[in-house]
């Protein structure tokens, strides 16, 4: 694709401003994520020449030519997109050499969909491959938030108050069950679930054997991928979804599998779970360490409960769960561009906030995240009382912002008691 046509067609992301300015600091850049999430077309926006790995032409001739001399792959005007490098992992090397030997920035931007074992990798590339991670479309990116009011703002504590205006309930539901894929963003709600739907039976069917080339009980994925479904937003153990598949399907896996098969999704980048915010707090009080349940995009997990716009409608309690995982995915996305850190909070008494920011200089903030204005009250309620719990100890500090998230919510204000009020669909960075 010509630069002419990269810059007329490309549908601006996040991630860009990180990936210029990675170029800047590295000899090569690493974008990584689950597939169709947009990762080549942004790569190839800021890439001046490209070679595609997978490309099935000529008998696989770029993935031959790669495996017989990896050097020969990397010449091209720079930056050089090298796509799903992965498939011959011996071009991590080929790469990290030439940098050292070059010296010079931006040489090449490497893409992959899943991670490799580590087996044929000598060098990590430390210091010579800037690693980034790239997630499917935001609301804000898919042109379905106003971007009225800035994550950063408001973690901040400044943000106007602004009437944003009404959120049809249906329209959450088009954004859960569509998902953030490049792809499916002009798709009819009807055929929206297919892409969703494809993406699981192309991980399940071929991308699980081509990592490593094992053979996997096919059967045995495709039932911990439902409980994980079942589960979704939830701090459940291993133990938990070996139960949950023997309750509801009637069939036996074992705790080691379990284990072994959300390894792999892991690096497949089909799961992206949300890692526990504890003894940062500093506080006395006892912590959960569990993390929080996640597929990349909820709409991964609605294609696997065969979710339709009608059952999310007539089931509130599921809705919830999903749409809490259409925030978190967001805020992860928002936070991230300016160097947050996503997590949640837990403790022994039951206690939970849904979402906690970390801020580059340490601070936090908390975030409730509710589907109904009618939970507004109870969702603040409830962040202040984690805080002066947290405030009991000594070394214990003030969150920077509390924060309900609002799927219903027509306005983002600040409440008389400090807690911030803000609709899902009027963020942005």
């Amino acid at each position: 694709m010509c630069d002419f046509m990269k810059k007329e067609v490309y549908k601006k992301r996040i991630i860009d401003q990180k990936v210029e300015e990675y170029l800047k600091s590295f000899g090569a850049v690493c974008i990584e994520g689950p597939k169709w999430c947009g990762k080549t077309w942004t790569s190839s926006y800021h890439s001046r020449s490209e070679i595609f790995i997978g490309n099935p032409e000529g008998n696989f001739q770029n993935r031959q030519l790669a495996q017989m001399s990896p050097a020969l792959v990397l010449n091209g005007e720079t930056p050089r997109l090298i796509d799903e490098w992965q498939e011959v992992p011996q071009l991590w090397d080929a790469v990290r050499y030439h940098v050292d030997q070059s010296n010079k920035k931006g040489q090449f931007i490497l893409t992959g969909s899943a991670t490799p074992n580590h087996k044929g990798i000598l060098h990590s590339g430390a210091g010579r491959i800037g690693r980034l991670r790239m997630y499917p479309m935001s609301l804000y990116e898919a042109g379905k938030s106003t971007g009225d009011v800035s994550l950063k703002e408001l973690c901040e504590g400044r943000i106007n108050a602004k009437i944003t205006g009404e959120v049809d309930l249906r329209l959450l539901v088009d954004y859960i069950i569509r998902g953030g894929w490049p792809d499916n963003q002009e798709v009819s709600l009807q055929y929206a679930s297919n892409l969703p739907q494809e993406y699981i039976k192309a991980i399940v069917q071929d991308d699980i054997y081509r990592l490593d080339g094992v053979k996997r009980d096919v059967h045995k994925v495709e039932l911990l991928l439902r409980s994980l479904a079942r589960n979704e937003s939830t701090t459940v153990t291993n133990r938990t979804l070996k139960n949950d598949i023997k309750s509801i399907d009637d069939e036996d896996i074992d705790v080691e599998t379990v284990a072994s098969y959300l390894n792999i999704f892991k690096r497949l980048f089909l799961i992206d779970n949300q890692k526990p915010y504890s003894t940062k707090i500093r506080s006395s009080v006892r912590v959960k360490q569990a993390e929080k349940r996640h597929f990349s995009d909820p709409s991964l997990a609605c294609a696997l409960l065969k979710t339709t716009p009608e059952m999310l409608i007539g089931d509130l309690n599921t809705f919830g769960f999903l749409f809490e995982s259409l925030c978190e995915r967001d805020l992860k996305i928002y936070a991230e561009s300016f160097g947050g850190e996503l997590y949640h909070y837990q403790d022994y008494s039951g206690k939970e906030i849904d979402a906690v920011i970390e801020l580059p200089n340490g601070e936090w903030c908390g975030f409730e995240i509710k589907l109904g204005a009618h939970q507004i009250d109870e969702a603040a309620a409830n962040l202040l009382s984690i805080q002066k719990d947290i405030l009991s100890d000594k070394n214990g500090r003030a969150a920077k912002t509390l924060c309900v998230i609002c799927g219903m919510s027509n306005a983002a204000y600040q409440r008389p008691d400090g807690v911030y009020v803000v609709p899902i669909t009027s963020l942005r960075p």
